[in-house]
């Protein structure tokens, strides 16, 4: 079983995002009142009102719990290694296996707190997995790239 990450910053994402200036105070309740009465992740909440990027948001959980950022938008993935995870799996966690080394896979994800997802990829793999951070839509699109367009059977 794997622990959960350990925060290096005792600070929440709200808090993070405020001390940087990204946003104010009024737009943090108004994405806390969103997160209480629907769900979801406060910085999922915080781009789709337009008061974050997703760029932000990832730089601040790599300042919190100190995984690396990653972006991929340039980064060239090998075919073969994706496909140690399959595109479902890929999808539902929205994760994408960026390198293989002996036993360990370079994984990013845009929710490095998905211990379910980590779990899961090292079990399909028989892996140890090593999380890095990235966005939704360059983790999305690594994902079209990597495993072709989607077949309609």
């Amino acid at each position: 079983m794997i622990s959960p990450p350990k925060r290096l910053i005792s600070k929440h994402i709200g808090e993070l995002l405020l001390d940087k200036k990204i946003i104010n105070e009024r737009q943090l309740q108004k994405a806390l009142a969103i997160q209480k009465e629907k769900g979801g992740l406060l910085g999922s909440i915080l781009v789709l009102l337009g008061h974050a990027t997703e760029e932000q948001i990832a730089q601040s959980l790599t300042t919190q719990f100190g995984y690396p950022y990653l972006p991929l938008t340039n980064y060239e993935i090998d075919a073969n290694i994706v496909k140690l995870v399959p595109e479902n799996v890929a999808t539902q966690y929205n994760l994408i296996i960026i390198d293989k080394i002996g036993n360990s896979l370079t994984v990013a994800m845009s929710d490095p707190l998905n211990i379910h997802a980590v779990e899961d990829v090292e079990l399909i793999t028989n892996c140890k997995v090593q999380v890095f951070v990235s966005t939704q839509t360059d983790i999305k699109e690594s994902i079209k790239r990597c495993y072709g367009p989607v077949s309609k059977g």
